[in-house]
């Protein structure tokens, strides 16, 4: 029951300080985010890139973690609980506590990010171009900060999409940052700078989980 990955190690010496998770979208599979991890220049990071556990129906080589062309999302509760038993036996893999571990993902990985991240504690979340499955749903009292980026003229994903994100999030208390470009559905290098910087500073301490309103 675990998920094929891709590892891309630090580019320093030392054993790695923190790991962050990229979730590809629906239809792609474990390359397509790795180019980000040299451009994110993180170097005492450990990336990991997983592949979805479903073959996509139409695209050769493509993966999905549910299948977003059927009314019941078929796939969903098992791809959650996969994702969620993996994530938890990264510390004896990769020797980095979810408290060092940041969960990122793009369009249908951003979703799967929103949904199995606040069921962990991890150091952060990362949605782009992401949307939620439906109520978000905390486990325990810890919070991960959160950053949330999406088009204005995604076409794929709506803009309300986010926006109905970034206000239930706002609602449970999560420490937010939202951010909107001019753009599709795609990732372009000031997403990838935003999202080095929030790393850079969930990771050194700067930005703290906060505490569930009761």
């Amino acid at each position: 029951m675990s998920l094929e990955a891709i590892t891309i190690p630090p580019t320093t010496e030392r054993s790695p300080a923190s790991l962050v998770v990229m979730l590809h979208g629906w239809g792609a599979n474990c390359h397509d985010l790795a180019p980000l991890a040299p451009a994110l220049n993180l170097p005492d990071c450990l990336f990991l890139f997983p592949d979805a556990p479903f073959p996509h129906p139409q695209v050769p080589g493509g993966k999905m973690w549910y299948d977003l062309e059927r009314e019941d999302e078929r796939g969903l509760l098992e791809s959650r609980q996969r994702l969620y038993d993996w994530l938890k036996s990264l510390e004896s893999s990769t020797g980095v506590p979810l408290e060092r571990t940041i969960l990122s993902g793009f369009s249908q990985g951003g979703a799967m990010t929103l949904d199995v991240g606040l069921q962990l504690p991890v150091a952060g979340l990362v949605s782009m171009s992401g949307y939620l499955h439906g109520e978000p749903e905390p486990t325990g009292d810890r919070l991960p900060p959160t950053l949330i980026m999406h088009g204005t003229l995604d076409p794929i994903v709506p803009l309300k999409a986010a926006h109905q994100a970034r206000d239930r999030f706002a609602k449970l208390g999560v420490f937010l940052e939202y951010r909107e470009l001019m753009m599709g559905h795609e990732i372009l290098p000031e997403q990838v700078e935003e999202m080095r910087t929030f790393v850079a500073e969930v990771l050194s301490g700067a930005v703290q989980p906060n505490v569930e309103k009761p």
